[in-house]
């Protein structure tokens, strides 16, 4: 069962304690698409420019990625800079250069709108309304987001959360979206607002599920190496939508196997800069 995402695919140039990385390939869909593969086909929709190069092309179609709904604008593909202190449960962005995603209008390839697992990374909440318009009926319909667009585009960001099956986002945004300090009381909050489950994902911490049915907290696999914390977050939603589009369940007991898939998942990511500990371990 294939899988539908809608994000981004950039050049990330990185900088934490243990080492740096320029211009290597990045991008919310990317980290997706890449962790999702281990477990299910996945049908990437994104937009780069004309300086993406074709190894990079060639190493997401290796991955059984299809490529159709990927579109070559002219101009230069998004760039995104950061670093990373000591605490690497937070990036400080020093560089952001849309580019050619400034204009990212996504339209799916006739193949992609019978989806029935939609995941809608991290871009503009009324982008990810309209590609919702575009899928006939999907059965599970997860979602990302982040404080930029929680504060510039709340509006539009709980009329996107009313179709919303699964939130996936960390413990701050949860609390910025609820507009409340305790958890428990955010998460109640965020449910109210169309989820029918909220995944908040804490870093070293691991990550906590809110459902009707209760709560299920997991702890992050302890690691004795970490080196870039970038794309984690986009890693464990891969692993754990590719798990439950490969079982075909979204039951309450499946979303708890899925949250150690998309763990362990993201602890392989953060052993090394960019994809290349998941292009190791593939």
């Amino acid at each position: 069962m294939s899988i539908l995402v809608v994000g981004s695919v950039a050049f990330d140039s990185v900088e934490t304690p243990f080492g740096k990385a320029d211009e290597v390939l990045g991008g919310s869909g990317t980290y997706f698409s890449t962790s999702a593969s281990f477990f299910t086909d996945v049908n990437l929709v994104a937009v780069v420019g004309e300086d993406f190069p074709t190894e990079h092309t060639d190493f997401l179609k290796s991955r059984n990625i299809d490529l159709s709904g990927l579109t070559t604008a002219a101009g230069k593909t998004f760039r995104w800079s950061g670093e990373y202190g000591y605490d690497l449960n937070e990036a400080k962005t020093l560089d952001t250069q849309l580019n050619v995603f400034a204009e990212f209008c996504p339209q799916l390839p006739q193949s992609y709108m019978d989806a029935d697992y939609v995941f809608l990374a991290n871009i503009d909440p009324e982008l990810q309304l309209d590609v919702l318009k575009q899928v006939v009926r999907p059965k599970v319909v997860a979602c990302d987001t982040m404080n930029f667009w929680i504060d510039g585009k709340r509006e539009a960001l709980i009329k996107t959360l009313k179709h919303v099956d699964i939130l996936l986002i960390n413990d701050g945004e949860v609390r910025q979206l609820a507009d409340e300090a305790n958890m428990v009381k955010a998460a109640h909050k965020v449910l109210a607002m169309g989820p029918k489950t909220l995944v908040v994902k804490r870093g070293e911490y691991g990550a906590t599920m809110f459902t009707e049915h209760g709560v299920f907290s997991a702890p992050a696999y302890p690691l004795e190496d970490v080196y870039d914390p970038t794309g984690a977050g986009d890693t464990f939603a891969g692993g754990f939508m590719g798990y439950l589009a490969s079982v075909r369940d979204h039951s309450d007991a499946a979303m708890r196997r899925a949250i150690i898939f998309g763990s362990v998942m993201a602890s392989f990511n953060v052993e090394d800069f960019s994809l290349q500990r998941m292009k190791a371990t593939g």
